[in-house]
């Protein structure tokens, strides 16, 4: 890759600390230009859903998450009003939690938080906490820990964890419907740790939720500390800079309004409708050449940066869960998306990069580089002035050099630092690329049915379980092969189910259900207790 060519690709924002690199994506001269027709009409449908154009047609909704950082975007003045206010209580009320008004029942301070929530109710305050806590040295304004999914042992973990600190414990559940199982999960998991220590838990409990749920519902039955609002034009991966990330990050001492700032920013420049002067545009366009505009290839991303360890686990959901659709806008089946996957620089290099430099070239790969080592002095590790940072970009400059010598092809996006104000504007870069690159290939990237249908199966295993224990519990003592359980509750084509579940429940005591092995292994049976 040339310097001309370099030269002629780079973007540069310099009063933002941000860069883009696509020089290394070896498109064609004139592809940008060939694309215009096709990038003026995502422009036209972006500028159509931030003026509150219907822009999820399946669930008919509004696509607000833009009017977040700029209320004076929103549609109405109510929506105006209901940000603003929402930002006002956030801080109201974290104010209130750190000066001790809003405090346990037994005295002093929460000083620990535990965010309850999954997918982009979890995702996103993770990132932030793991990029931006710990400021300078200093101790945060409370300590975070999440329950992001409903595995016993790892709630377990996380209690364990918390131990005596309990009592100084805020909890702070998020569920846009409330009906959310995991969620629901780990919110009576937490409550009944609560209760198990002598503690009141809904003078510790906090919902982000939407008006009416069922999780609103109880929090207002209950007496929670306070609610706050998520909105049905905001989706979960698109949701940070709602109360769901602003709230988590206010209250662990994370300058909001930075973030918020930073997202804004980057939401001005990535508004204008011309190529050249929109980074985010560059991004979607050079994501569609480099996946033939199909998904032809995975985007691997990898962070030369420790506190954006997360990042990868960010974007995918944000990109695979937006641009993963089996239909297009006009119903056809289309198969759309990008798979992302990732780790941090340097330390995983030595596990990927053997297979990305020599393996199937399958990929493309997005470098984050962030120029700004450390905040204290720097130590010289070797004669020169030579230091640990200056390795770390080494690293990534040697890197991608050895990857462009086998032809493999990258994106480097370089920020300032890792900062509040950064990790606003790198979220609203990728929202804003994620959408353009919908719009060219004509999906709907704000609806997720796929996931929705992953819920629906959940559920029909749980029924299946009711089933099986029932008929196991209405012959105590008689042993079952799964093929006679499966005849007796009329499911002979849910076998495996069957199997599956109950090794589920033979594993676990508590159920009252025990297994005898025998062989071969499909002839074990199963037995309630008598």
């Amino acid at each position: 890759m040339s310097w001309d060519r370099f030269k002629s690709l780079y973007f540069h924002a310099p009063k933002l600390g941000f860069g883009l690199d696509i020089s290394r994506m070896p498109f064609p001269d004139g592809y940008l230009d060939a694309m215009a027709p096709r990038l003026a009409k995502a422009f036209a449908d972006m500028a159509a859903l931030e003026q509150g154009a219907i822009a999820n047609p399946d669930e008919n909704r509004m696509v607000g998450h833009y009017w977040l950082r700029n209320a004076e975007l929103a549609p109405t003045p109510e929506l105006k009003d209901a940000i603003v206010r929402t930002v006002d209580a956030i801080k109201e009320f974290v104010a209130a939690v750190h000066a001790g008004d809003i405090a346990p029942p037994s005295g002093g301070k929460f000083k620990d938080l535990l965010v309850v929530g999954i997918g982009g109710s979890a995702l996103g305050p993770q990132l932030v906490n793991h990029a931006l806590g710990r400021p300078n040295g200093r101790r945060d304004k409370m300590r975070v820990t999440f329950f992001d999914n409903t595995d016993p042992d790892g709630m377990d973990y996380v209690l364990a964890e918390l131990g005596s600190r309990l009592k100084q414990t805020l909890v702070v559940v998020i569920s846009k419907s409330g009906g959310t199982v995991e969620t629901r999960n780990g919110m009576l998991e937490a409550a009944a740790a609560f209760k198990a220590a002598g503690l009141d838990y809904p003078k510790h409990f906090v919902a982000v939720t939407g008006e009416g749920s069922k999780l609103d519902q109880i929090a207002h039955k209950e007496g929670w500390l306070a609610r706050f609002p998520m909105w049905d034009w905001v989706g979960g991966r698109t949701s940070e800079l709602s109360a769901v990330g602003l709230l988590p990050a206010a209250l662990q001492g994370i300058k909001i309004d930075q973030m918020l700032a930073g997202a804004a920013a980057m939401d001005e420049l990535t508004r204008k409708p011309k190529l050249r002067d929109n980074p985010a545009a560059l991004l979607a366009l050079t994501w569609y050449w480099a996946t033939d505009g199909k998904g032809a290839k995975d985007m691997v991303v990898l962070p030369y940066k420790d506190r954006l360890l997360l990042f990868s686990r960010y974007l995918q959901q944000l990109v695979m869960e937006s641009l993963g659709k089996e239909f297009d806008l006009a119903g056809n089946v289309v198969n759309q998306g990008i798979a992302v996957y990732g780790n941090k620089g340097s330390t995983d290099q030595h596990a990927y990069v053997q297979q990305l430099r020599e393996g199937v070239s399958n990929f493309f790969v997005t470098f984050i580089e962030v120029l700004k080592d450390r905040s204290g002095t720097a130590l010289e590790v070797e004669a020169g002035g030579v230091t640990s940072g200056d390795y770390l970009q080494g690293f990534y400059l040697g890197t991608r050099d050895a990857l462009s010598e086998k032809d493999r092809h990258s994106i480097t996006v370089t920020v300032a630092d890792v900062s509040p104000k950064t990790l606003g504007l790198l979220i609203a870069l990728y929202e804003r690329a994620v959408g353009l690159y919908a719009s060219l290939v004509g999906i709907n990237a704000y609806h997720q049915p796929g996931v929705e249908a992953g819920k629906k199966a959940a559920t029909a295993v749980i029924a299946l379980r009711g089933k099986i224990v029932a008929a196991l519990q209405a012959a105590p003592g008689q042993a079952f092969t799964v093929d006679a359980l499966a005849e007796m509750i009329g499911e002979k084509a849910k076998a495996e189910l069957i199997f599956k579940v109950l090794e589920h429940l033979a594993a676990n005591p508590g159920n009252g259900i025990a297994k005898t092995a025998k062989k071969p292994w499909f002839e074990s049976t199963y037995a309630a207790g008598a």
